[in-house]
């Protein structure tokens, strides 16, 4: 009987090894997986284009702009952990399926409430916040789905080759918002959201994951007790206990904090003491873009990242940083920008596919449920803080500080691990998912 189109060919199992950008792409798998997110991604992106502008049309406030992706954002601080134990517990490609269709289905709600002009704020912030509740489900299931359809050593180049998909989405879905509002309305936005949603719900049941893939195997489900599979307080006691975790945490944390949050920095260094204006720092911002873009293409071409790679990358983003806040001129900051939006590229890529093959496979969606969170904690106390860094150093010694501080600590993380604070990562159990939860807690504490 013949394979799934969408299965693995033979030849990508017994391929050298390869530090291609693209290597993922050798899995019909990942190219099918990729067009769909591709679709997804340009839907998403449509939709949010034009969800800020529907707000405002219907309040005329830009409070209540911000309200709505506050209240869509929410429940990643709140319910991440529990959408990680479902991850766990449920088969991954059902979970993927039904989270995609819920989606569309709450896409599809409001292109109606639209077309019947029956949408106010009230409807607005509710099917913003159930979006927000399916996400912290669909989220780390898609990704751990993507990561079934390569082997371990490819994973950087999915996580790398997803970014590029979802830039590219970006773009397509922004380009083309404009276009269906001029000729379909607000409406047809959503409803091409929620049809972008269905078409990942119909490419999901024929994937097949890889040899050497990171997924689960098939004998581990029941390796666990069925009520710890479900235990939130097991993913977190993991995340906690295990060194590199924490480091990495530790390092995205401060980065994202005193650095990263560019268009807030950039944007005042641009217009107050550069004297440049709107012009000048969308200039800044797509070189930002090209940056990222570059850094996503060698980011894939890691084959074994590893916590003191984001860390040293990290630290090299923070000293540009301190530079960059430095300069003279527009022109010296673009020739830094572009750097520090490749290094800071790489080091998410690096950081990502640590996060996702670090912990056993049983483990792996509570351990992104606690992600989760954390990082909605950055992305909400970030800009507040480093807002009064800025009133109170200024735009330059907001960078210039910022990324000091982001380097000297990474600096200090590696000489505590070189002086044995830190235990060797030799030491932590092997994440190969085949270490019950029990076990990897006991050699991790």
């Amino acid at each position: 009987m013949p394979s799934s189109p969408l299965s693995a060919t033979p030849a990508s199992r017994t391929a050298p090894a390869s530090r291609s950008p693209w290597r993922s792409l050798r899995h019909r798998g990942m190219r099918w997986w990729s067009a769909a997110n591709f679709v997804s991604n340009a839907g998403t992106w449509m939709q949010l284009t034009v969800q800020n502008l529907l707000v405002l049309h219907i309040t005329g406030s830009a409070a209540a702009t911000g309200l709505s992706m506050s209240v869509q954002a929410a429940p990643a601080l709140f319910v991440s952990l529990l959408g990680g134990a479902a991850v766990d517990r449920w088969p991954r490609k059902l979970t993927v399926s039904v989270s995609q269709a819920l989606l569309g289905a709450v896409a599809f709600t409001t292109a109606l409430l639209v077309a019947l002009d029956r949408i106010d704020m009230t409807s607005l912030l509710v099917l913003a916040a159930v979006t927000g509740v399916i996400a912290t489900v669909d989220g780390p299931a898609c990704s751990l789905l993507g990561n079934d359809l390569v082997p371990v050593e490819d994973v950087p180049s999915a996580i790398g080759v997803g970014a590029l998909v979802h830039s590219a989405g970006r773009l397509a879905g922004t380009a083309l918002a404009g276009v269906t509002v001029a000729l379909l309305g607000t409406g047809a936005a959503y409803a091409a959201n929620g049809l972008s949603f269905l078409f990942v719900a119909a490419v999901v049941p024929f994937l097949r994951p890889v040899r050497g893939a990171v997924e689960r195997p098939a004998a581990e489900p029941r390796a666990v007790p069925e009520r710890a599979e479900l235990s939130v307080r097991e993913g977190l006691a993991y995340f906690v206990r295990r060194p590199r975790l924490m480091a990495l945490a530790g390092i995205t944390g401060i980065s994202s904090v005193f650095g990263r949050n560019y268009g807030l920095t950039l944007a005042v260094l641009v217009t107050g003491p550069l004297a440049g204006g709107a012009g000048s720092f969308g200039t800044v911002s797509t070189v930002l873009a090209v940056g990222g873009i570059l850094g996503a293409v060698l980011g894939a071409r890691l084959r074994r990242p590893s916590v003191r790679t984001v860390g040293l990358l990290a630290a090299a983003g923070g000293l540009l940083q301190a530079v960059a806040g430095l300069s003279p001129s527009l022109a010296v900051l673009l020739v830094l920008v572009l750097p520090m939006a490749v290094v800071e590229s790489v080091s998410d890529t690096a950081g990502t596919a640590v996060l996702q093959t670090d912990p056993p496979a049983h483990l792996r969606g509570r351990v992104l449920g606690v992600w989760s969170s954390v990082g909605t904690v950055w992305s909400l106390g970030g800009p507040p803080l480093l807002g009064l860094l800025m009133q109170g150093a200024g735009a330059r010694g907001a960078l210039v500080a910022g990324g000091l501080l982001i380097a000297a600590s990474v600096g200090a993380g590696l000489l505590l691990r070189r002086r044995g604070g830190l235990l060797p990562v030799s030491a932590l159990p092997a994440a190969d998912g085949e270490v019950t939860g029990r076990a990897a807690l006991g050699t991790a504490a």
